[in-house]
């Protein structure tokens, strides 16, 4: 066999090409960030700080000039309560226009962490600018998908609320049973809504993956993630369930007792209230601000864990149903071998004949069966031209031995 046909298997990297355990899928996502922490963390931080100082500029100068509006004002005016009103819906649309904005850069952080997943399961440790170069086409789409969740949230609240509140309406006029009879229906629709917004939010969880790397639009992105997820929901909510338990535990732990220590330390370092001096009242911002700075810290880790965890969920549902570890290990092998970037081709593009369909997914093989790292989805005939390919050697073989035939007449033997 020629040299020039062989290649080393494929050295595993961050992301393991084959089917993952559970265990896997929830000790991944954090080491994608110890893979990437530059990127990954440091761009999580950015957008944290940056949300956070956005939404408190804007809602601070609104909510200043609104108010300050309402101190000309006399209760006894006729304008008073137009403009509390007036007041109350503006800052209550600054808010929510906000909580839109904090939207988009949550999409963009799921992009991003999406696109350096998948750039890790190609062994490639990318920039930021490579990057946002693979997650831009897909920026619009990503916070589409965010607001839809939104809005999905605020539709649920107001249909509840809206019950709750005609329900309550009808029996002041009548009696106190029509009410109590309203609270509990109130209460059942609100447990009702909680295990349906559960459901929903796993079975579409892998959205901004596929709308990254497969680079589909919102429809198809949806029905992606719903197929992908088919056989796997138990699954793929207990691995954000605890991911998600241990974020916020770590958050927990750390955010309440520094917290509890800024209000105790706070009469110490500024006993007068930190308006007579300026050293006070600087040691107050700081006893004040640096809890709430380590609390964003552990807040963009647990975001990056999160989206990791989505990513990762993705391509192990791909590797089981679709056969993508095959894919990306034969990509692999050929860019080692030198094929060029064009005749690689994107190795997370969707092959129809492989692709998961309405049909009941495929049954899955155990997890011992799992291809290991470095086989390869080619056939014998496809590695090695036809000429080169390697044929067994058997011994000869002459079968059962004749006698030896009887010496001629006359004849002996001298």
């Amino acid at each position: 066999m020629s040299a020039q046909y062989w290649t080393p298997a494929v050295r595993p990297g961050l992301v393991p090409l084959h089917p993952l355990t559970f265990g896997a899928l929830i000790g991944k996502p954090f080491a994608a960030l110890r893979h990437n922490p530059k990127v990954l963390f440091g761009f999580a931080i950015v957008i944290q700080l940056v949300i956070a100082i956005v939404t408190l500029v804007v809602i601070g100068v609104v909510a200043v000039a609104t108010f300050m509006r309402m101190e000309s004002l006399s209760p006894s005016s006729p304008d008073f309560y137009p403009v509390m009103w007036g007041t109350i819906a503006i800052n209550a649309l600054v808010v929510l226009a906000m909580s839109f904005v904090s939207l988009a850069f949550t999409a963009v952080m799921q992009g991003v962490v999406a696109a350096d997943v998948g750039s890790a399961a190609l062994r490639e440790k990318a920039p930021l600018g490579r990057l946002w170069q693979r997650m831009r086409p897909a920026f619009w789409r990503l916070v589409g998908w965010s607001v839809l969740q939104a809005l999905a949230a605020i539709v649920l609240m107001l249909v509840i609320g809206g019950i709750i509140a005609l329900g309550v309406m009808a029996g002041i006029g009548g009696s106190g049973e029509g009410v109590a009879v309203t609270v509990v229906v109130g209460v059942v629709l609100v447990l009702g809504a909680i295990p349906l917004w559960i459901w929903l939010s796993t079975k579409l969880l892998l959205v901004p993956s596929v709308l990254v790397l497969e680079g589909e639009r919102l429809r198809p992105a949806l029905v992606r993630s719903w197929r992908l997820t088919r056989g796997r929901f138990w699954n793929t909510f207990g691995v954000i369930f605890l991911i998600g338990l241990i974020m916020n535990a770590a958050v927990s732990v750390i955010s309440v007792p520094l917290s509890l220590l800024g209000s105790l330390l706070l009469p110490v370092v500024a006993p007068t209230g930190g308006t007579d001096d300026a050293t006070e009242l600087v040691m107050a911002i700081v006893v004040s601000t640096v809890p709430q700075l380590i609390v964003y810290v552990l807040q963009a880790v647990a975001i990056v864990v999160q989206c990791a965890a989505g990513a990762f969920i993705y391509l192990d549902s791909r590797m089981r149903y679709e056969g993508l570890d095959h894919s990306l290990i034969t990509y692999l092998e050929r860019r080692d071998l030198g094929a060029a970037p064009e005749e690689l081709g994107d190795p997370f593009a969707v092959d129809p004949e492989r692709a998961v369909s309405s049909a009941p997914p495929p049954r899955q093989s155990p997890q011992n069966a799992a291809p290991p790292v470095g086989w390869s989805a080619y056939p014998a005939a496809q590695q090695y031209p036809a000429a080169q390919q390697p044929q067994p050697q058997y011994p000869a073989y002459s079968g059962p031995q004749a006698p030896p035939p009887p010496p001629p007449p006359g004849y002996g033997g001298a």
